[in-house]
């Protein structure tokens, strides 16, 4: 398969305290990962230094082989989504939409053909929307972020907390949106989730962070749910 991401003694500090230490970890080419954990596990840190968001204290991430903070080719195949400020909050949802496909060479055809393949997960009529990104509900914000990137296509895909804030059909559609992608177009996905049940459903691997160092990396299969209920279970007494 060939690896996509490679993590080398990767270390961030923030006040004096270590937030994140991880020696070494790799994804693989088509590989869906969960990243799971308690808030403040450093998942989100993780992620921002995937993305160059933030600069690591010491080692580094590869793309593909080559350093995320030297090069922006990396930038080409990767799609993310962790938070609002991944938007552009005075354009109009179908505003946006044009906009990023544009930067993507995309023409305006095919940007309407990928917003009718996404109807379903929409749901309600987010296209037609005349308010603002800034204007609109969370769920809404987070459903227009997530489609946005997946319009690109990416090799690899990177999504923080993707099932929160969205209503139960939303998350179905989206569980099966990402399944079909992993399986018929091979995306490298790393999905971080507090809902254990979703990312179990969602990723063929499963990692653990705890205060900031990797604590399991579990193949999901039928006991990977209790196994990772049983962890945070003890934790939390």
């Amino acid at each position: 398969m060939g690896t996509m991401i490679q993590v080398e003694n990767l270390k961030k500090i923030y006040g004096g305290r270590t937030v994140l230490n991880i020696p070494e970890i790799s994804v693989e080419k088509g590989e869906s990962f969960g990243l799971v954990g308690n808030n403040g596990a450093g998942k989100t840190t993780f992620f921002r230094l995937i993305l160059d968001l933030i600069r690591a204290d010491n080692g580094r991430v590869l793309s593909l082989g080559k350093d995320v903070s030297k090069t922006e080719e990396w930038k080409a195949y990767t799609g993310s989504y962790l938070d609002e400020g991944f938007l552009i909050d005075y354009l109009t949802p179908r505003e946006y939409f044009l906009f990023v496909g544009k930067l993507n060479g995309m023409s305006p055809g095919d940007v309407e053909q990928f917003l009718k393949e996404m109807k379903s997960f929409f749901g309600l009529d987010i296209l037609e929307e005349k308010n603002y990104l800034r204007q609109l509900s969370k769920g809404s914000q987070k459903k227009v972020g997530i489609a946005a990137a997946l319009m690109i296509e990416p090799e690899v895909l990177l999504l923080d907390e993707p099932f929160s804030n969205l209503d139960p059909t939303s998350q179905f559609q989206l569980k099966k949106i990402l399944k079909v992608l992993q399986e018929k177009k091979n995306m490298c996905m790393l999905i971080s989730s507090h809902d254990l049940n979703h990312v179990t459903e969602v990723c063929q691997r499963i990692v653990v962070l705890h205060e900031g160092e990797i604590v399991h990396d579990l193949e999901t299969n039928e006991n990977t749910l209790k196994e990772l209920e049983a962890f945070f279970a003890v934790k939390g007494d």
